[in-house]
């Protein structure tokens, strides 16, 4: 997993006025929370934070004030609803060795037996349980020639070692649903019927 570096400086102006001055210089405002420490308020480069939360459960290694370096994962990230850009990042403090729970994306491989039928993402992200440092950035799962009916179960995902699932190992992750016929209304006959004994 990529560990991300990025420099961070102790804020201590609050509410909505600094908020706005922090964002107005390309940063943006965030707290590091965990490990029974009062939580850390932080300005983070805005452009930097951005392409680290490409990746999903990133590992950030911060220089706070040039002085302290920690290790985070994201907690929470708020947009901006129409612009997206981030407004606010909550980070979680993380050891090296220690294990987190996370939700990891599920993605998919291969293709589904013929006939239209469709595949739907009950969860869309697994919760697992990883080493901090060693979070998988995704779960992969083959869907080759499954037919309507047929599920991924949670316990039939392979999961790298040292993962464990922090989910019940009967969830249903994906299901494959028959492929709806398009069918008259019901009643279109009867009324069709009725007009035509008038």
């Amino acid at each position: 997993m990529s560990e991300v570096k990025i420099s961070a400086a102790s804020r201590t102006e609050f509410g909505k006025g600094a908020a706005r001055r922090i964002r107005r210089d390309n940063k943006v405002p965030g707290v590091l929370y965990g490990h029974g420490s009062d939580p850390l308020h932080l300005t983070l480069p805005g452009h930097e934070l951005l392409m680290a939360l490409r990746t999903p459960n990133v590992l950030i290694s911060l220089d706070i004030d040039g002085k302290t370096n920690e290790l985070a994962i994201p907690k929470a990230v708020q947009r901006d609803p129409l612009k997206g850009f981030l407004e606010h990042v909550d980070l979680l403090l993380v050891k090296r060795g220690e294990k987190v729970t996370v939700e990891v994306p599920v993605q998919t491989e291969g293709e589904l037996a013929a006939g239209g039928n469709l595949l739907e993402h009950v969860l869309v992200a697994l919760p697992v349980e990883a080493e901090a440092t060693h979070i998988p950035e995704a779960v992969t799962v083959s869907i080759e020639g499954l037919e309507a009916g047929a599920s991924v179960l949670a316990k039939d995902i392979t999961l790298p070692s040292g993962v464990s699932l922090s989910v019940e190992e009967d969830a249903v992750v994906l299901q494959v649903l028959a492929a709806q016929a398009e069918e008259a209304p019901e009643g279109a006959e009867a009324e069709g019927e009725e007009a035509a004994e008038a």
